[in-house]
């Protein structure tokens, strides 16, 4: 059984997730309205909250207290992956003198509780520092170098990485060797870069694994796979040159830790929302372009595989698994979600989940919860789960007077929970599914007693498998065959747009009585060779035709003009015989 916590003006309780829905004893209530942040360990197996005057820390199966700190002025709460240091963060504050203040990140060793580090971490933004996945090494960014401690020995740094300027960096997740994705801002017309190392190789341009440059990069957004191969980059600059857009410009990087990298070409223009990595680590998804938007899955070559068309969409969520995908709508959108089978790339179901702030796959990848929570949208707060076959499970609102902040699932270690089957059929539900009524369109007073007729404003775009097919060729064709292609498919439609002609030619002039003697009623024959022939020569005759009556009219001919008019007669002749051999 697992549980959801819910942090609100009504304070911090923990609900029973499937199937039973209900408040769990075992978590005593804090009723108090002051609760500013809540953590749970990677395992799920401990909680910690902060609630204006202390951080406790619980076992989550017995609901025992284990540790208690006096941080009344805590908002921020992160466990280390093995569960061995709780970091927490409060704002920093200057003295009234002018003199620095005191180190406001804190880690705490949670078996022990006392306190192993402290730190002056000035902003909130990135203020937790990484480990990776087996605490081997924890790594903060100061003064744009990344310094690395190993070990939690948080005394002596162990390593620093240090480039011109690391605005950003992201540690690999997995087992070791651990790698470092860092991201170095662009400046004074050099452009900006991203960078893969492997710990603890840092000396030099060489020891890189890989390197990627490009311009128009305010910040970037860094995002590994799970398999630690390779980093999807999402670029962006603040402002639009070219006014397309409010939302300044974005473009999507593919880097590999074998160094190969590549643009991700995006086939319709405008923002990109979303872009997120399949768990297997071979496909992303990304959901991209001017409404409505456009949503495909890449390989790892950076083809597309799927194109799930155009709809109200700004968001994808893959299951703990990987094995269905949602696409969703939120925020300015009216919360239409898509849930796709990513086996067979056949649609689930579509439940509506309007004013929904938050998404979360449970880790079990059958359930999912949305939420509206404060101070995004300050009315109708609450949470709704849901089974992804698109059934409505339970729905809980706040008294309207009251407001929700926060609502999570608690966590699993991969592993825990086996891959299911996955099912079409909408799961039962005692509660009746979440259908909003359609919202009439406006309709002038003119209009309104006469039929509908549907105009949309644009037609959305269907899904389509961009796999090639079985029985083509499953490789991609290089550019000289396409090349060849293209040519042989012109040539094709020339023949045929030849034949045409000399069939229309032939009706229209047995059509016309006085029909100059250059057309001559015509049979085709079944060779396109000799049709051309004909062609050519009629052209040739025709143009014939038109010097003579220049010349009846008194025009002075050119030299190869008049030698054009004395092949008349053998051309005359050439005609014939083509047309008699026929």
């Amino acid at each position: 059984l697992f549980t959801l916590p819910v942090r609100g003006s009504e304070g911090l309780y923990m609900v029973n997730g499937p199937p039973s829905f209900t408040e769990s004893t075992a978590f005593q209530r804090d009723s108090g309205k002051n609760c500013k942040a809540v953590a749970f360990s990677k395992d799920g197996s401990l909680f910690a909250w902060c609630n204006g005057e202390k951080v406790n820390i619980v076992n989550v199966t017995s609901a025992e207290l284990l540790r208690s700190f006096d941080l009344p002025k805590a908002v921020c709460l992160e466990f280390s992956p093995k569960n061995n240091v709780l970091a927490t963060w409060q704002a920093y504050t200057t003295a009234k003198d002018g003199t620095a203040g005191v180190p406001n990140l804190q880690l705490h060793d949670v078996k022990t509780g006392k306190c192993l580090k402290s730190f002056i971490q000035k902003k909130m933004q990135n203020w937790c520092p990484c480990w990776a996945d087996d605490e081997s090494i924890c790594a903060r960014n100061v003064n744009n170098e990344v310094h690395f401690f190993e070990n939690n020995n948080f005394n002596t740094i162990a390593n620093k990485l240090h480039l011109q300027k690391v605005n950003d960096f992201v540690l690999s997740p997995g087992a070791q060797p651990t790698k470092v994705a860092v991201y170095v801002p662009g400046s004074k017309g050099a452009p900006s870069f991203v960078r893969l190392y492997q710990y603890p190789n840092f000396g030099g341009p060489q020891s890189a694994l890989a390197n990627k440059s490009f311009f128009k990069a305010d910040k970037v957004t860094m995002l590994w796979n799970k398999k630690a191969t390779a980093v999807l980059v999402i670029a962006s600059t603040e402002v639009d040159k070219t006014g397309a857009s409010y939302y300044g410009e974005q473009t999507l990087h593919y880097i590999a830790t074998n160094g190969e990298s590549a643009v991700v070409q995006l086939p319709k223009n405008g923002p990109i929302y979303d872009v997120v990595w399949n768990p297997n680590s071979v496909e992303f998804c990304a959901v991209y372009g001017f409404m409505p938007a456009k949503a495909t899955v890449f390989n790892l070559k950076c083809d597309p595989v799927f194109d799930f068309g155009t709809g109200p969409r700004n968001a994808a969520y893959y299951s703990p698994h990987g094995h269905v995908l949602v696409l969703a709508g939120f925020g300015n959108l009216r919360g239409q979600m898509e849930v796709w089978d990513v086996k067979n790339y056949k649609l689930i179901s579509k439940p509506v989940a309007s004013d929904s702030t938050y998404f979360a796959w449970c880790p079990d990848g059958e359930h999912i919860v949305t939420a509206t929570c404060a101070p995004r949208l300050r009315v109708s707060n609450g949470y709704k789960i849901w089974h992804y076959t698109g059934s409505l499970l339970h729905s809980y609102e706040v008294p309207s007077n009251e407001e929700m902040w926060q609502v999570s699932w608690q966590p699993f270690l991969d592993g825990v929970f086996t891959v299911k089957a996955v099912k079409y059929q909408a799961v039962p539900s005692e509660l009746p599914s979440a259908e909003p009524k359609p919202a009439q369109a406006y309709r002038p007073p003119a209009l309104r007693n006469k039929p509908v007729t549907s105009s949309k404003l644009h037609e959305d775009e269907p899904p389509q498998n961009m796999k090639p097919q079985l029985g083509s060729s499953d490789k991609p064709l290089s550019k000289t065959a396409l090349k060849n292609q293209r040519k042989h498919e012109a040539k094709k439609a020339a023949k045929q747009e030849a034949k045409a002609d000399t069939n229309q030619e032939s009706t229209q002039s047995s059509a016309s009585q006085n029909a100059p003697r250059s057309a001559v009623p015509v049979v085709t024959s079944g060779d396109p060779e000799v049709d051309k022939k004909i062609k050519n020569l009629k052209k040739k005759l025709k143009a014939i035709e038109q010097l003579k009556e220049q010349a009846a009219a008194g025009k002075q001919l050119e030299k190869n003009q008049l030698e054009k008019i004395q092949k008349e007669t053998a051309l005359l002749q050439e005609l014939e015989d083509l047309e008699l051999g026929l």
